[in-house]
């Protein structure tokens, strides 16, 4: 069985902002698709804040990926 890891803001950060360059997308247009401010997706790109589940999902969602994908690069 695989041990747990300790999850971190800014890694998470880290995969949304690659996967959201890789689909070529600006923080605008990705805020838009996830439905949070642009300046949201800035501070999570930076590993300033926590997101919870929905917002999440959504982000995952805007990325064309599942939320289980996002978390599991994250980790």
């Amino acid at each position: 069985m695989r041990k747990a890891s300790r999850f971190s803001r800014l890694t998470f950060g880290r995969v949304i902002r690659r996967e959201r360059e890789r689909l070529g997308l600006s923080q605008e247009e990705f805020a838009e698709r996830a439905n949070v401010h642009r300046t949201y997706i800035s501070s999570i790109e930076l590993g300033k804040v926590g997101v919870g589940i929905e917002v999440a999902n959504g982000l995952a969602m805007a990325l064309e990926m599942k939320l289980s994908e996002l978390i599991r690069q994250a980790e």
